[in-house]
């Protein structure tokens, strides 16, 4: 019953914590070295094409339903189940790993949600700032294959869940957390652990950060040495340590040897090893040039929480049209139940997603920015050979759609046609400013359209 009451509590907990932690998201940034390798370069073209994917976090949060590693941490911001102590906290955390047996876990289920959503990259969660392992390190028990879910046919969960999403054509891509709180040589025991990075001094213990630097190495060879197939992303999360911190260009020379063109996000750590920026939960106020996604919840958390507060398909369409026009990508975090499944409110909101992108995707993959690319609610993107202009108006939660449409700039010199039905509208021309009369008939909803030039 305390187990019980403990996780009901946490789950209360997770918004005020998330909530505490948008102070310190992470922000887009000026500095960006573009990679000098050109399979790298290649492979982010490639990926600038897509522009729709999926951050899926699952771990031992998924069992209560809390927000994900960040209640171990001893910050200011963190709010805990009134009552709790940080050491009894952190025991109980750690016990979830014997209570995470997500005997549904379907990551075929998962790969066909989101390819029908219309997403087209994963990346998926190999392991947390919490250190618990969805894929079956030998240089830990702490993982899924060691725990009840053990004698599982798929208890290497991360091999099954690359293999699932190759299977629908997904790029694909691999989270991995630098900091391990887990992990003695980060948090070691002798002292308390005050805040998210190391607990010690490694001038005082250079032993210990030297295991530490090798341990982490040694995880991410076996995520990247071939285990686990051909990845196209590592997308390496915790900014408090950087990948020189571990070595990350020797890792990467390596990686690259199985995953040739392998795009290194070491996220927020400005320099050759972030091959793309990644602002979290917030899109940057104009347009950018070089690559860069933004991470986005569909929930208030990134890992899955009973009675969720889920965005909108409407406000989710037209974040994405607006991070298209300015020149990103949309990774949406959506966290599948601790039985291992996608629920079913989640499924509603990214098959409307997914049926309005199988009529109007034109205007989002394979598109790049174009010089006036926002006015009003309208956002504007390009064709790659530059002949066609789109044009997305992202139409409000509660609001109606217009009976007429209004820019100026990006005057048409052909037909306008609305991609959902592919019907013919006349633009009206006068003092540089653009007027057209929508069909009668239109769904209420964002609506998309193809401007010949």
């Amino acid at each position: 019953m305390k187990r019980i009451l403990c996780s009901l509590l946490c789950a209360v907990c997770a918004v005020t914590a998330l909530s505490a932690q948008d102070s310190s998201v992470h922000a887009f940034s000026d500095g960006y070295q573009w990679p000098d390798d050109p399979a790298v370069l290649e492979k982010l073209d490639r990926w600038q094409d897509l522009k729709f994917g999926v951050l899926i976090h699952w771990g031992l949060y998924s069992v209560p339903g809390i927000v994900e590693s960040w209640n171990l941490c001893n910050e200011d911001w963190i709010v805990r189940p009134e009552g709790s102590t940080y050491e009894g906290y952190k025991q109980w955390y750690w016990g979830l790993s014997e209570e995470f047996n997500p005997v549904d876990f379907n990551p075929e289920q998962w790969a066909s949600v989101f390819r029908d959503a219309g997403m087209k990259y994963m990346i998926f969660t190999t392991k947390h700032h919490d250190g618990f392992c969805l894929f079956d390190s030998q240089y830990t028990d702490f993982s899924i294959a060691k725990g009840p879910f053990a004698s599982h046919p798929r208890r290497d969960a991360a091999r099954y869940v690359f293999d699932a999403f190759r299977a629908e054509d997904f790029m694909i891509g691999a989270y991995f957390s630098k900091p391990d709180w887990h992990c003695e040589y980060f948090w070691n025991p002798y002292y308390a652990t005050p805040g998210r990075g190391i607990n010690y001094k490694v001038s005082q213990h250079p032993d210990w950060w030297e295991k530490y630097v090798t341990y982490t190495r040694n995880q991410l060879g076996e995520i990247t040495g071939g285990r686990y197939g051909r990845l196209d992303i590592l997308w390496l999360d915790g900014g408090w340590i950087s990948g020189d911190q571990i070595g990350l260009d020797d890792i990467l020379k390596e990686a690259r040897k199985v995953s040739p063109g392998l795009i290194s996000v070491d996220r927020t750590i400005q320099g050759p090893n972030e091959n793309y920026q990644t602002p979290e939960q917030q899109v940057p106020d104009r347009q950018i040039a070089h690559p860069w996604e933004t991470c986005l919840s569909l929930g208030n958390d990134w890992g899955w929480t009973p009675d969720p507060h889920y965005k909108s398909a409407r406000r989710i369409i037209g974040t994405l049209a607006e991070i298209v026009a300015k020149g990103g990508s949309l990774v949406l975090g959506v966290g599948p139940t601790g039985q291992g499944i996608i629920e079913d409110k989640a499924v509603v909101i990214l098959q409307e997603i997914g049926e309005w992108l199988r009529r109007n995707g034109e205007a989002i993959y394979n598109t790049r920015i174009t010089e006036h690319y926002h006015d009003g609610n309208l956002w504007f993107s390009a064709s790659k050979d530059g002949k066609t202009l789109y044009a997305v108006y992202a139409l409000q939660d509660g609001e109606t759609l217009p009976e007429e449409l209004t820019w100026e700039g990006n005057l048409p010199s052909g037909e306008v046609t609305v991609l959902n039905n592919g019907k013919r509208v006349r633009a009206v021309q006068k003092n540089g400013k653009v007027t057209l009369t929508l069909p009668k008939g239109l769904k209420n909803e964002p609506v998309a359209l193809r401007i010949s030039l």
